[in-house]
């Protein structure tokens, strides 16, 4: 027999590392790159791993918690080895597999959420421990209560700037979603607790009040998708109540449909109200049509995952695919959005796309399975009410977001509560199951001169290699990212430390190298050989990545900037075009063929260039002003000017596009009257009116132009010294 204080010992930190899951909502790591994302999921995959060693070794000594075969079980396991497969012939497979500091998603994710049900299957089911675990839960969701309402009071900044709560997640979204659940976890332990006769139920009303404070938290998410979502499964937790109650019961949850039902109703015959029109969440609710451009964005990222997976049906193209996906169907109606999607939108069409139709199709067998198992399972009415509903909301909002971390993990919490709930004689191989159960036991010798220290000995490899370089990476990346005086060594050894890490996020650093160059090259305080030893440095790493992920068109773009800040016009445009061909019709790639063109002295190439990208679709002034500068630029002045009166209602744009055409053919009265408009437009700015001063002398109207400098001394006495210098100049025409 095994020592029993041994077996208690890792039975406690097994089960402390799950308890301590619940709580890493709260932790923000700030010295992370991606600091909303990258602690929790980092901390996540480290509990999950003790956890799960600690469990392997619980099974070698005690037979009570080894693994049963269920529905939910077998499919789970399927879904999560399929995923494996389908991301080892994804386009890009590291990626697949290891994801990015941003989503911090992919297979290492999955793998850890199917460990985490594996894990809380057993120990949660052997101990009886869910209620309790659900209790830490709800008590980490009353301190995001309580963030939520100090935003909303103004002591803590939205982190996403405007009104839409986030709390500690950094995004309303992910924050929604975590309420949902919350909202119905809350209700049930509520409905469920019990306390000895004549004795007043503190808690209930306690969980009760949560649950209304969560409901507000949600609708202050403005997040259209999870409020739909909350009303829906209280329509349906409200049928299934009244399916399964007495008259009593009936009544109330038929009372409570009726009170929804009126509810919505008012709201919709009220939604043009002003009352409704100018609140930001309640505003957002009624704008909800087919008309609504948020809708008919999502509509067309959802037809364009479509024509992805109808050219990879079977494996897919991986977890975090999707952009792949959207710059290969990219629509030119979706110009001015935000100019690279990485998902869906759509938690079943990411799927579909990621691990083509058998993910798609394992995912809803899950899904179908939980219910199912719920349906059946020997629970009380409010527990199967209320995780049936849970369940029914996050299927209802995953329609329209994607999953995070704090949607698996609740979700997957319910699945191994449904799971534990299967009766031996209905698991799915009960032969197995008994074989498993009859292997003999460790000793307590055997058990700690092998397994023992074998399993310490894999928990601390695993939890190095999943883990450390990446976290250290994301250290190093926040410090490699901030200003210094002496970039070239400072900054560019962190980069360089961050790369030596060896981790899984080296696009994410050569992002950031990039960024940070163009920084570097357009700073006048740096010295031109600290420029060039980080320009040569970003072009290498640049190149390695674009040899490693050639199908990118946001990295070969990314890249040909790079080459356009160090001046060198002609490998960008030959990046630029690289870049075309894997998006053919996005309008940002053609605008910058364009200018690359233009830089180059190819005013032609320019100009087809950017009547290419307006023609792509019409509806886009931004992308016309383009269209326009390239026809002035090359004789068509009437045609450009045509086309600017138009869409603007004059021919002075405030557009540096258009000022550049206007300066190069020497259009004088009208160069100058676009930086009349740019003054007008900046409030008087000393920038603007320094500009409209230099208009006017390169017009030769000299007197125009001292008249504008004095104004600006006027206007802007710190700006004098220049004003005076201008004024010098001046002085010799």
């Amino acid at each position: 027999m095994i020592n029993t204080a041994l077996e208690k010992t890792i039975r406690w930190v097994t089960i402390g590392a799950l308890f301590l899951v619940p709580l890493l909502p709260l932790l923000v790591a700030n010295t992370y790159f991606f600091p909303f994302i990258t602690g929790k999921n980092f901390v996540f995959r480290i509990l999950i791993e003790i956890a799960f060693v600690g469990w392997l070794l619980l099974m070698t000594i005690n037979a009570k918690y080894r693994p049963r075969f269920t529905w939910p079980a077998v499919l789970f396991g399927a879904f999560t080895i399929w995923m494996a497969i389908a991301d080892a012939f994804a386009v890009n497979p590291a990626k697949a597999f290891w994801s990015n500091y941003e989503r911090m998603d992919g297979w290492v994710t999955l793998s850890h959420v199917f460990l985490f049900f594996l894990v809380t299957g057993s120990i949660f089911a052997v101990d009886k421990l869910w209620k309790k675990w659900w209790g830490t839960w709800l008590a980490i969701s009353a301190i995001l209560c309580v963030y939520g309402f100090m935003q909303v009071g103004g002591m803590l900044a939205i982190h996403q700037g405007g009104v839409r709560l986030d709390a500690t997640f950094g995004n309303s979204d992910y924050l929604a979603c975590y309420m949902l659940f919350s909202i119905a976890v809350s209700l049930w332990i509520a409905f469920e607790s019990k306390v000895k006769a004549k004795t007043f139920n503190w808690l209930r009303y306690i969980l009760l009040l949560l649950t209304l404070f969560e409901v507000i938290i949600l609708f202050l998410t403005a997040t259209r998708g999870a409020i739909l979502a909350f009303v829906g499964a209280a329509a349906l937790g409200g049928i299934l109540w009244a399916i399964e109650s007495g008259k009593k019961g009936r009544r109330v949850a038929l009372g409570g449909l009726l009170a929804l039902v009126l509810i919505v109703g008012g709201f919709f015959l009220l939604r043009n109200e002003s009352f409704i029109r100018h609140d930001p969440t309640l505003g957002r609710l009624a704008s909800i049509s087919l008309s609504d451009p948020e809708t008919h964005t999502r509509l067309t990222i959802w037809h364009m995952a479509y024509e992805g997976f109808l050219q990879r049906p079977v494996t897919g193209w991986g977890q975090d695919g999707f952009n792949y996906v959207f710059n290969k169907y990219y629509e030119p109606v979706l110009q001015g959005q935000e100019p690279w999607f990485d998902r869906a939108h759509n938690t079943y069409l990411d799927w579909l796309i990621a691990g083509g139709f058998p993910a798609l199709l394992l995912f809803l067998a899950l899904l179908a399975s939980l219910a199912y198992t719920l349906l059946v399972a020997e629970l009380s009415r409010t527990e199967r009410v209320l995780l049936i509903s849970a369940v029914a909301a996050y299927c209802a909002q995953a329609i329209f977001v994607f999953d995070n971390l704090f949607s698996y993990v609740p979700l997957t919490a319910i699945i191994a509560m449904a799971h534990a709930t299967v009766p031996q004689k209905k698991e799915l191989f009960p032969k197995l199951s008994a074989s498993i159960q009859k292997i003999s036991v460790l000793g307590t010798g055997d058990f700690v001169t092998y397994s023992l220290p074998i399993g310490v000995v894999a928990l601390v490899v695993l939890v190095w290699i999943v883990n450390i370089p990446s976290m250290t990476a994301a250290g190093d990346l926040i410090i490699a990212i901030t200003p210094t005086t002496t970039p070239a060594t400072t900054n560019i050894d962190a980069f360089k430390k961050a790369y030596a890490d060896n981790s899984f996020a080296d696009q994410e650093i050569t992002e950031q190298l990039i960024t940070f160059t163009e920084g570097i090259i357009t700073n006048q305080q740096i010295s031109t050989p600290d420029k060039q030893a980080v320009y040569t440095y970003a072009l290498q790493q640049a190149k390695a990545l674009v040899t490693a992920i050639p199908q990118d068109a946001r990295i070969r773009l990314e890249y040909a900037l790079l080459y356009r800040a160090g001046g060198n016009y002609a490998q960008a445009l030959e990046q630029i075009h690289i870049a075309e061909q894997l998006s053919p019709k996005k309008q940002s790639i053609l605008i910058e063929e364009g200018v690359e063109s233009l830089q180059s002295g190819n005013l032609p190439a320019a100009n087809a260039a950017f009547a290419k990208a307006y023609t792509l679709d019409t509806s886009f002034p931004d992308i016309a002003v383009y269209a326009a500068a390239g026809d002035i630029l090359t004789g068509k002045a009437d045609e450009g000017k045509a086309l600017l009166q138009k869409l603007y209602g004059t021919t002075a744009v405030d557009q540096d596009i258009v000022l550049l055409a206007y300066y190069q053919t020497k259009d004088y009265p009208n160069f100058i009257a676009t930086w009349q408009k740019r003054v007008a437009d900046k409030n008087n700015s000393a920038e603007a009116m320094f500009g409209l001063a230099a208009a006017y002398a390169n017009a030769g109207q000299v007197t125009d132009a001292r008249a504008e400098i004095q104004e600006i001394i006027k206007q802007h006495p710190d700006q004098a010294t220049q004003a005076g210098q201008f004024l010098q100049q001046l002085a010799g025409k």
